[in-house]
This record gives structure tokens, C-alpha cells and sequence, in this order.
């Protein structure tokens, strides 16, 4: 009995100790526990090694690169492509596609307008009217005259004048269209005549045949004449189609020009509305300076070269003075052929000394209006330089025959005036509210 408790003790010591390791073997599962090295063995013999098996090689990852060998060259790294473009060419580029953009968009504008070329002529005309007219309506207004009366007055005064110009014009030409022809034929005997007598050394049988090949050429052509001729009806069909559109634009410009304006400046994005309203004014004042700064100019030239032919006893002295205030509305061009128009005139139906007298008449004259009457009467505000002016009017002439012509100019001194106003309105924005609404009040 009594080794019993001391059996006793020994097995609860045990149990204990087993305790203890299952819980040392749970916390070493848990976390690693750095097991330290083994205490050196005694100095015996040593005992060959075992040759260690040789481990599996590892998979290389993926996204591994291994490094070049020493014996590589050595290689500089590539730059970034957007760097290794010179500035310039990267400015070009950009400027380019703009450039490609915008060109893109006045190719389609310039088809749109083609497409319709008839309405867009007559609503330019109907705008170049309002602003010669525009003036009279507002006079009447501040006088007490409302605004339909006034404006129903002026348009119908305005076309009465137009219309009995025009009337003026072809019943000069019918009523002396005989004596014209019958004074043509005695100028061209003149003229051969001289010719044969002239030191040019010309000949009778040189003469002749110019006139052989003349006659020859409008024989050949009379197919093209003829359907000239039929084409002609539909052109005066187009005509009076336009003059149509061109009153009835002119109507409603004059009547509701101001909330017309406005209804337009709300299709303008709102960042940029304040800019172009600002801006309309001004193309307004310059529209409006044009039409009647060209207008006393014709008018003035038309007196001055009509009293000349008047003077030298030149044949219809008066539809050429008339011509030559409607041509004196295509810049340069216009008087050019006026000018000439009156000197052809003067030659067949005079002698070549009237002929020369007209030509230096007319050529008195323009030097006067281009170094006084221009600079004087137009101002600065509608100046444009002389190249811009030609072409201007070769262009808008090659895109819409004379009707471009003539719209020319005045729609580049618009063009002019807004840029110039733009710019400096991005340099110093003007006060809102104030000089923003142009066009007919």
C-alpha cells in the first residue's frame, strides 16, 4: 500500500508533461519557432558527406525577365516617341488637322451655299438694300411715324426709284438702238479706213479676212447662240425669282431686323454670345457705311463721266452714265468696263480724238474717286487693301458670276471689321449690356 500514492504522483506527472508537448507542438504549428543549432559534434573522423540530391528546377514566373549576359553590348534605351518628334513638326501637326477641319467644313459650308446659290444672292441682296434704306426708316420713326408706316413708305419709295432706273435705262437703249446700229456701221467703215491709212501697215485683204473669220465663227456658234437664247428665258425666269426673294428680304429686314438679331444670337453658344453681339454692331456700321459710301461714289462718277459724254456729243450719253453708276458697284473691275463700255462707244460712233477725250474723262474721274471720294466719303471704317480688294472680287465672281462680284467687298469689310473687333474684345471684354444689338431698329 504504500508505493500506491507514489504510482499515483508518477502518472499525474506524466499526464502532465504530455500536456505540455501537445500544447509546445499546437503554438510551434501556429507560429514558427527558430530552432537552434545543433551543438557540434565531438572531433571524430569525419565520415564522407552525402552528395545532396538534386532539387527540382523552379518554374519561372511570368512576368520574369532574366538579365543579359555580361558579355551583351550595352544598348541605350529607347525615348518616348511623342519626345523624339521636333517641336516644330509636333506644332505643325497640330496646326495641320485644324487647318484640315476647317477647310473640311467651308468645303460643305461652300456646297450648302452653291446648292442654293439663288436664295443666299438674294437675301445678301436684300441685306445690301435694308442697310441703304434702313437709314430713312429710322429718321421716320424718330419723327412720330410708326414703325409699319414707315416702314411700308420707304420700301415702296425705294423700289419705285429702282424700278424707274431701271425702266430709264432700257427704254434709252430701245429708243436709240437704231441710230446706235446705224452709227456702229458708219464707225466701223471709219475704222478701216484708218486702218488702211495707219503707219501699221495694215491691208485691205488683211481687213477682209479678219472679217471672213468673223462671220465664219458666229456661223459656226449659231447653235450655241440658239440655245443661249433658250437658256436666257430660264435665266430671267431665276432673275425675277430673285428680285422676288430680294423685296421680300428687304421687307421684313426693315420691319423686324432687331428681333431677328436677337432670335439668331440665341442659336450662338452662350460663351461666345456676348463676343459675336458686340460684334454685330459693328459689322452693321460697316455694311451700312459701304452701301452708301459706294452709292455717292457711282453717283458722283456717274455726273462727272456723263456731263463728258454729254459734252463731246457722244451718242446715249445718258444710259452710259447710268451704266456706269451700276457697274461703279463691283470695285475696280466695274469702272474698268464702264470705262471702256463709253470709249467703245466714243470710237465707233465718233472718231479715235472723241474716243481719246472719253478716255480721259473717265480716267480723270477715277483718279478722283480713288484719292478723294474713297478715302473721304468711305473713312476708315470699310478700308480694305487693294489686293484684298481683286481678290475678293476674281473669287467671288468665279464662285457666283457678278452677283459675287459685288458682294464681294462688302462682305470682306464685314469680315474685317469682326475679326478687329474679336481681337481686341479677347484683350479687353467691353461692358455686357452695352452696344450689343445691331442690324434695323
Amino acid at each position: 500500500m504504500s508505493r500506491l500514492p507514489q504510482w499515483v504522483g508518477g502518472l499525474g506527472a506524466g499526464l502532465t508533461r504530455l500536456a505540455e508537448k501537445l500544447d509546445e507542438r499546437k503554438a510551434a504549428v501556429a507560429e514558427p519557432v527558430s530552432v537552434p543549432a545543433p551543438a557540434p559534434a565531438p572531433a571524430t573522423a569525419p565520415e564522407p558527406a552525402a552528395e545532396p540530391e538534386p532539387e527540382p528546377a523552379a518554374e519561372p514566373a511570368a512576368d520574369y525577365v532574366p538579365p543579359p549576359p555580361s558579355y551583351a553590348p550595352a544598348v541605350p534605351s529607347r525615348p518616348d516617341p511623342v519626345a523624339a518628334v521636333p517641336w516644330g513638326v509636333r506644332v505643325a501637326a497640330e496646326a495641320g488637322w485644324r487647318l484640315l477641319v476647317l477647310a473640311g467644313t467651308l468645303w460643305v459650308l461652300m456646297q450648302v451655299i452653291s446648292a442654293v446659290q439663288l436664295v443666299v444672292l438674294a437675301f445678301v441682296v436684300g441685306l445690301l438694300i435694308t442697310a441703304l434704306l434702313q437709314p430713312t426708316v429710322a429718321w421716320l420713326k424718330r419723327h412720330g411715324v410708326p414703325r409699319g408706316l414707315a416702314t411700308a413708305l420707304t420700301f415702296i419709295s425705294g423700289f419705285i426709284v429702282m424700278g424707274l432706273v431701271g425702266w430709264f435705262v432700257v427704254w434709252q437703249v430701245t429708243d436709240h438702238l437704231d441710230d446706235l446700229t446705224t452709227q456702229v456701221q458708219h464707225g466701223i467703215k471709219e475704222l478701216k479706213r484708218w486702218l488702211l491709212n495707219s503707219p501699221f501697215h495694215v491691208t485691205q485683204s488683211q481687213i477682209n479676212n479678219i472679217a471672213d473669220n468673223l462671220s465664219q465663227a458666229i456661223g459656226t456658234n449659231t447653235k450655241d447662240i440658239t440655245s443661249a437664247g433658250i437658256e436666257g428665258v430660264q435665266v430671267v425666269i431665276e432673275v425675277l425669282t430673285g428680285i422676288l426673294l430680294a423685296m421680300f428680304s428687304t421687307l421684313f429686314l426693315l420691319y423686324d431686323g432687331r428681333r431677328i438679331w436677337e432670335w439668331l444670337l440665341k442659336l450662338v453658344p452662350s460663351a461666345a454670345r456676348e463676343g459675336v453681339a458686340g460684334a454685330g454692331p459693328r459689322a452693321w456700321a460697316t455694311l451700312t457705311a459701304y452701301v452708301r459710301g459706294t452709292v455717292i461714289v457711282a453717283l458722283i462718277d456717274a455726273i462727272f463721266i456723263g456731263m463728258g459724254l454729254f459734252f463731246l456729243d457722244v451718242p446715249m450719253a445718258v444710259p452710259l452714265a447710268v451704266f456706269i453708276f451700276l457697274f461703279a458697284f463691283i470695285p475696280l473691275v466695274g469702272a474698268v468696263a464702264s470705262g471702256a463700255l463709253a470709249v467703245i462707244v466714243a470710237l465707233v460712233t465718233k472718231d479715235v480724238f472723241t474716243a481719246a477725250m472719253v478716255l480721259a474723262v473717265v480716267l480723270a474721274v477715277m483718279q478722283i474717286e480713288s484719292h478723294v471720294l474713297q478715302p473721304f466719303i468711305l473713312g476708315r471704317a470699310v478700308r480694305v487693301h487693294p489686293l484684298a480688294v481683286i481678290l475678293s472680287v476674281a473669287a467671288g465672281s468665279m464662285i457666283a458670276g457678278i452677283g459675287g462680284a459685288v458682294v464681294a467687298v462688302p462682305l470682306v469689310a464685314v469680315i474685317n471689321s469682326v475679326v478687329g473687333y474679336l481681337r481686341e474684345y479677347a484683350k479687353a471684354p467691353t461692358v455686357p449690356g452695352t452696344d450689343r444689338v445691331p442690324g434695323p431698329r
